[in-house]
């Protein structure tokens, strides 16, 4: 089994704090002064999904339903085949270079993670990853060992905005667009909303932000202030120019006092908890597509009878309907979407959801690791009723 060293997983607990635990700042240096260059996002190399070609958005995206008593069924993906709406991906922190900030030659690291959060939502939408210059692994590890190795994080937001910057000059044509992003990338997809996005004319562009895994707060008893000014949650799988926020916890392992994610930053907020499940409120069931084969930093290699089932599976997901629930939890101390394990009805027990480091559960990372996939099946229907509801938003066009 291989398992984090940990340096390594300590590393990632700076990641949290740095790069996807506090809210983004306002202000700072102008716009202008922080403008990168789009030019080399005219490339199509820094991109690892654009539209109309075969990349790490491509392929066999199928999910093998685990039925009880130990049957499967196979259920075919599709891709749309006219999407009206564009999906707009950054992905975590992921890179394993050596170096400070990535380059911008993604590795089977950053293929991996595009195909296991994203490239699902294809079945909605045009996809749209950009390849970003991330704060490493290697630089928080170096950071954890007393050692300052210059990385920076305003290289990976300037490199956001810029791919941003181009896809709406040459790719957006006017179309609705939703921004997703996990950890890190939801970090800085915040930033750029902030920055590029809120209270612009491009706002009325949003269909949604998905900033999963991420301490997004709101005023505590409000759907808006905190990280945005105006902006809300989305409470409606039909309302449009909203967030979907949350950060996931199993529901008897609740957010322990040094946890990573769910505790708000100052008095008189909360982090933002919207259901996938149930936007409207109370408890609904998460319609998981989990890795067959899990593969980020800190899950453990299969084995036992999740191992088995996927090698019988054969796809790239698998799916558990009715053994995952989950509702939003409020408590003075923390929110966040605490996840429940249904009986397993002759199905695999050892689901791959924990964050493991050699041998140990790690509570205060709560499940983390698969904040998207726990619910990427509710999140793609969700985004599909959003693009219907969007389009219907929209003045007619004349001579129709």
């Amino acid at each position: 089994m291989t398992m984090l060293k940990p340096a390594l997983a300590a590393a990632l607990a700076v990641l949290t704090l740095a790069a996807c635990g506090v809210s983004p700042p306002r202000g700072g240096a102008s716009d202008d002064a922080q403008a990168p260059s789009t030019s080399v996002y005219s490339r199509s190399e820094s991109w690892l999904c654009r539209p109309g070609r075969q990349d790490a958005c491509s392929g066999l995206l199928d999910s093998t339903t685990l039925l009880p008593g130990g049957t499967q069924r196979r259920d075919a993906w599709r891709p749309a085949t006219l999407p009206p709406i564009d999906c707009f991906f950054i992905y975590p922190t992921i890179s394993s270079d050596t170096t400070p900030n990535s380059d911008m030659t993604p590795g089977p690291e950053e293929v991996r993670v595009v195909q296991q959060q994203f490239a699902r939502f294809g079945s909605q939408c045009r996809l749209f990853a950009p390849v970003y210059r991330q704060v490493t692994l290697a630089a928080l590890a170096a950071r954890v060992a007393g050692r300052d190795v210059g990385a920076d994080p305003q290289r990976a937001y300037q490199d956001v905005a810029g791919a941003w910057r181009h896809y709406l000059e040459h790719d957006n044509g006017g179309r609705g667009v939703v921004l997703i992003g996990h950890s890190q990338g939801a970090r800085l997809l915040a930033e750029l909303i902030q920055r590029e996005i809120e209270g612009r004319p491009v706002q009325a562009r949003l269909v949604s932000a998905l900033l999963i895994g991420s301490n997004l707060e709101v005023a505590r008893g409000s759907d808006t202030g905190g990280t945005f000014r105006t902006l809300p949650l989305c409470r409606s799988a039909r309302q449009t120019g909203c967030v979907i926020a949350y950060v996931s916890f199993r529901e008897d392992a609740p957010p322990p006092p040094d946890s990573r994610f769910g505790r708000p930053s100052a008095p008189g907020r909360q982090v933002a908890c919207t259901n996938p499940a149930g936007l409207g409120g109370g408890r609904g069931g998460l319609d998981a597509h989990l890795p067959a084969r899990p593969g980020l930093p800190g899950q453990p290699a299969p084995q036992g009878e999740w191992a088995a089932a996927a090698q019988q599976a054969g796809t790239p997901f698998l799916a558990v309907p009715g053994l995952l629930s989950a509702r939003c939890v409020d408590t003075p101390e923390a929110s966040y979407l605490a996840v429940r394990t249904e009986p397993a009805a002759g199905r695999p027990r050892d689901l791959p959801l924990d964050f493991v480091v050699g041998g140990k559960l790690l509570k205060d990372w709560g499940l983390h690791l698969v904040d998207v996939n726990l619910a990427l099946g509710n999140l793609v229907d969700i985004v599909g009723r959003q693009a219907q509801a969007y389009r219907a938003q929209q003045p007619p066009v004349r001579g129709r």
